[in-house]
């Protein structure tokens, strides 16, 4: 009988150790190559010269390819333009179990390089994942401006 509670409690404990069931069904979803259409900031007006993610202009990431791997948590994503310094770039992402619920999660991107080293220090972006479909995804990151909070929403199409 002891035997049987602590192999039932065992099981317990490891199951609820384990990623959520939103968590498992966004990392099946962000799975594949996404398109990122646009970068907007709504209830903003004006011209805003945003960089992303510490690597370029908000306009070199319009109509990049972004590359998700769900099963190690690894992608890609491009940058393009006249202006920009096109190319390939790396990064981590997880979803924060912590913080998910059916409606919205918190995601994290870490920058690397081709062998997965972290570019940035080990220090990364807290992303709120607003919408995602099968279809469609959409972003949004708040920062602070001129001391008020300014949100860049970045929609992206499945490829």
């Amino acid at each position: 009988m002891k035997k049987l509670i602590f192999i039932l409690t065992t099981a317990l404990l490891i199951a609820s150790c384990g990623p959520s069931k939103v968590a498992t069904e966004a990392r099946k979803t962000f799975k594949g190559d996404w398109m990122l259409n646009a970068v907007t900031y709504p209830n903003s007006q004006g011209t805003f010269d945003v960089t992303l993610f510490n690597d370029a202009s908000a306009a070199c990431f319009k109509g990049g390819n972004w590359s998700f791997v769900s099963n190690n948590n690894t992608g890609t994503y491009t940058t393009t333009g006249a202006d920009c310094t096109a190319g390939e770039r790396y990064f981590v992402w997880s979803i924060d179990d912590q913080n998910s619920t059916m409606n919205s999660f918190d995601f994290l991107l870490k920058p690397t390089d081709s062998k997965w080293n972290s570019t940035t220090g080990n220090q990364g972006f807290r992303i709120n994942l607003v919408s995602l479909t099968e279809t469609t995804m959409i972003w949004e990151q708040t920062v602070t401006l001129e001391g008020s909070p300014f949100v860049i929403r970045m929609n992206f199409t499945k490829l």
